[in-house]
């Protein structure tokens, strides 16, 4: 019995050794982190991979084992041979290569269940077949392999001299769009892109490669450019065939936008001179995919000559690239262009491959793809990067914004772009490769990248695998949010939004708990800027505000204190925006970001100092201390009343400023472009259902420049696209009275002509240009439209514009009874 007894207990003691040397195994493994998910240590991990990887799967690995090593200062070690059962390994290739060395797996452990969709991988960890643990990266080919990487990259944290993968990492998938793109101009137009030198082109495609980009656009040297900037670091073709070669060198697809640059191409020997350009293009570059030629902004082409050159060019593309496809747009066509546009399509021409719908094409993409012959397919052309006068403008964006951050500032825009990409169905294009002008607008190249892998990807996961790829591990969550606010700040008016500055804070509190690598780091710098500039913003409209109202109560005093008085202390008032500015340590911290990105990223956020080409190109440096208030205006107008000489004249004619929104006793008045002061304005769809307003109202703006000296209320405006009207419409009228509109008609294009219509059947006025210098115009409603006491007045531009159809732009109305009308006249 005793031997019995002690035997059982040597047994238990063994079962206690095993359990005990077990968990101390694990232990080197796995880790409780994090919400008790649990993490293997793969710090100590090899490589493992097929023989006889192909040089574009060699690059993926390339990339695999430099990323890490950027982010860890670990370099882990690659073999086709499996090592000790106690050492974690990635191994990772092909699927039908890594079959042909499982080690201790059997084969059927490397089976995709994505098997046969091109570009599709499989990961998965395996825990129990050997004691440490083996993440496998499956790939269905190539690119498979390399966005498979991409993801596990996204998915693991890296901390310095630490890697750690989530024992939850399981994925099988391929992307839903089979183009998935964006477009990367050398030139000096681009707010960064021309300081990049041949590496760090190759980093930031790596960077949209592991967000799953597969297209990759170029430029050649001749288009809507200057020809030369001070930060070139080679000449534009040198660099160009640098850039086709990483482009070649990651299996990626090389396309080439390719404007129509040499005038009327129905001449011969501008076709012959077009054709040269190309021959050297051609026949320089390793790799050319497609060549998508645009037919407008730039180019404008009509379309029989620009079909009669395409042909051409198709022969001359297939001598240097045998099974390259060719692209075209009919961006900024008119009617008439359009018509015979879609004639020459139904013609199938064999050397055409495809449509790009891009900016300044009047219809949606599902009534294109109608339009459109089926054996093309259609490719989306989305600008991501502009803010106003583009495609996609952000909804409800405030004045303060567009005046100083302007049309192409850092613009991380999530949720919108989701919403953008989502209003088309993605059974009606075949993909689609950005406008971008820089990196601006970086953090929409990954949502779109993103998205097009998978459309049912939730944006916030999207920031969270940038955040931890891209800044660091403990921010995937913070910065996440971070990027969702500064999108947040930009909607509805700046004045009524104080969270611009708890959006600060948060930045500041991330930027406080960075290492000095981390504020190096030129995403980290970008957020910041924006974070800083959103907020100095605010502080200077609400000075600058508050300013402007003072002023005007001193004018009020006017007639007891006398006019040249009273103008002289409210330009006063209103100079201490400029000789008592408000928060100039957050205008010292914006400096000192804007030399910082130009020192990591060779971002140019000022003409003088960072050879920006304009203001408009992203050099917001430059606007940071643009008026905010009727300043500028204001001045102006003392200066021509000062001049009058008489008392009672310079009286009136304040007075006059004093009331300019004032409609009179039973009037209306709209400021069309600001958010507070739309109160008859006829909305249209919603953003989701329309992001690029083709048939419904937004606002748009007109900065800068000679613009400095209007009212603000010119300076913005609401406006509609190509045919779509503008409709205003009141009620609780007199139906007794005569009533007057007096409007304002601003924008950008004064040469095409609007008309006024009431109820739609009655003229107010013809087609007219929009008078210029702006001012208000004043024009009699027919009695028969207000007679039943309410009134729809409709704006639109001539029908069958083209270009980029904007026209139809109108700025403040006032809708007054004529009595009132009359004494303000007198």
């Amino acid at each position: 019995m005793n031997t019995e007894i002690k035997s059982f207990h040597l047994c238990i003691f063994f079962i206690f050794v095993i359990i005990f040397f077990s968990a101390y195994t694990n232990k080197a493994y796995c880790l409780q982190k994090q919400g008790h998910v649990k993490k293997f240590n793969f710090t100590s991990a090899k490589i493992v991979v097929p023989q006889n990887l192909s040089k574009t799967e060699q690059a993926a690995l390339q990339m695999l084992v430099h990323e890490i090593n950027k982010r860890t200062r670990i370099r882990l070690s690659v073999m086709d041979n499996w090592p000790s059962a106690s050492t974690p390994v990635i191994a990772v290739g092909p699927v039908s290569k890594l079959r042909d060395n499982p080690g201790p797996f059997s084969q059927s452990l490397f089976h995709s269940s994505t098997k046969g969709h091109a570009e599709g991988y499989t990961i998965k960890i395996e825990k129990k077949i050997r004691k440490a643990p083996t993440v496998l990266i499956l790939g269905n080919d190539a690119r498979g392999m390399l966005f498979g990487i991409g993801y596990f990259l996204r998915k693991i944290l890296m901390y310095k001299q630490k890697i750690l993968v989530p024992s939850s990492l399981h994925e099988a998938t391929y992307p839903r769009l089979a183009l998935r793109g964006h477009q990367l101009g050398y030139r000096p137009k681009t707010n960064s892109y021309d300081g990049f030198t041949a590496k760090m082109w190759e980093n930031y495609i790596q960077d949209l490669i592991v967000f799953g980009t597969n297209s990759i656009e170029l430029l050649p040297p001749h288009t809507d450019d200057i020809s030369n900037s001070p930060m070139f670091y080679r000449p534009q073709i040198d660099m160009m065939v640098k850039m086709d070669k990483v482009i070649k060198k990651y299996g990626l697809n090389a396309w080439i936008w390719y404007p129509m640059m040499f005038g009327d191409y129905s001449k011969a020997k501008n076709v012959k001179k077009s054709l040269a350009e190309n021959k050297k293009i051609f026949s320089r570059l390793p790799k050319i995919s497609a060549v998508f030629v645009p037919g407008g902004d730039p180019g404008h082409t009509r379309p029989k000559a620009m079909f009669s050159y395409m042909k051409k060019e198709a022969h001359l593309l297939h001598k240097y690239h045998p099974n390259a496809q060719l692209w075209m747009s009919p961006q900024g066509f008119n009617k008439k262009w359009m018509q015979e546009f879609y004639t020459l399509l139904k013609k199938q021409p064999h050397w055409l491959t495809g449509i790009v719908y891009g900016p300044h094409i009047g219809i949606s993409v599902a009534e294109f793809r109608k339009k459109i012959p089926k054996r093309y397919l259609i490719r989306r052309y989305p600008d991501i990067t502009h803010n106003y006068d583009s495609q996609y403008p952000p909804p409800k964006w405030d004045y303060a914004y567009a005046a100083t951050e302007n049309r192409e500032s850092i613009n991380p825009r999530p949720t919108q772009e989701a919403d953008i990409f989502r209003s088309v169905n993605p059974k009606d294009y075949y993909g689609f490769i950005s406008y971008s002008e820089g990196i601006n607008d970086d953090i929409n190249k990954m949502i779109w990248s993103g998205l097009g892998w998978n459309p049912e990807t939730k944006v916030r996961n999207i920031l969270r695998d940038y955040s931890r790829y891209f800044i660091g591990p403990k921010y995937a969550d913070n910065f996440a949010q971070g990027i969702m606010d500064l999108e947040k700040d930009w909607e509805g008016p700046l004045l009524n939004n104080s969270s611009v500055y708890n959006t600060l804070r948060k930045f500041q509190s991330m930027w406080k708990g960075a290492d000095p690598q981390q504020r190096l780091n030129w995403r980290f710098q970008e957020a910041m800027f924006r974070a800083y500039y959103d907020a100095y913003d605010r502080r200077r409209l609400t000075y600058e505000t508050n300013l402007q109202n003072k002023a005007m109560d001193i004018l009020q005093k006017a007639p007891r204190i006398g006019s040249l008085l009273a103008m002289s202390q409210a330009r006063t008032v209103l100079n201490k925006a400029v000789e008592d500015p408000v928060a100039q340590g957050w205008e010292k911290q914006i400096s000192k970001l804007a030399d910082a990105l130009f020192q990591s990223i060779h971002m140019q956020k000022s003409v003088n100092k960072y050879y920006a080409e304009y203001t408009r190109r992203g050099a917001n440096l430059d606007l940071i201390n643009y008026p905010l208030n009727n300043r500028i205006w204001l001045e102006k107008q003392f200066d021509r009343i000062k001049k009058l000489k008489s008392e009672k004249k310079r009286l009136a004619q304040i007075q006059n400023i004093i009331n300019w929104k004032n409609p009179g006793p039973g009037g209306f008045y709209d400021d069309l472009g600001n958010l507070g002061n739309q109160p008859d304005l006829v909305w249209g769809k919603s953003y989701k259902k329309d992001p690029g307003y083709l048939n419904s109202p937004h606002i748009s703006f007109n900065v800068g420049g000679a613009r400095k000296q209007w009212r603000i209320s010119w300076q913005r405006y609401m406006q509609t696209l190509f045919d779509t009207p503008l409709k205003m419409h009141y009620s609780g009228l007199d139906s007794t009275a005569q009533y007057i509109v007096k409007v304002v008609y601003s924008g950008d294009h004064f040469k095409r002509k609007i008309r006024l219509m009431a109820d739609d059947s009655i003229q107010v006025h013809s087609y007219i240009k929009k008078p210029m210098p702006v001012h208000p115009v004043e024009f009699n409603i027919p009695q028969k439209a207000t007679e039943n006491g309410s009134l729809t007045l409709k704006w639109n531009q001539a029908p069958g514009q083209g270009g980029d159809g904007r026209g139809c732009q109108v700025a403040e109305v006032w809708l007054e009874k004529e009595k009132f009308a009359q004494s303000q006249t007198n």
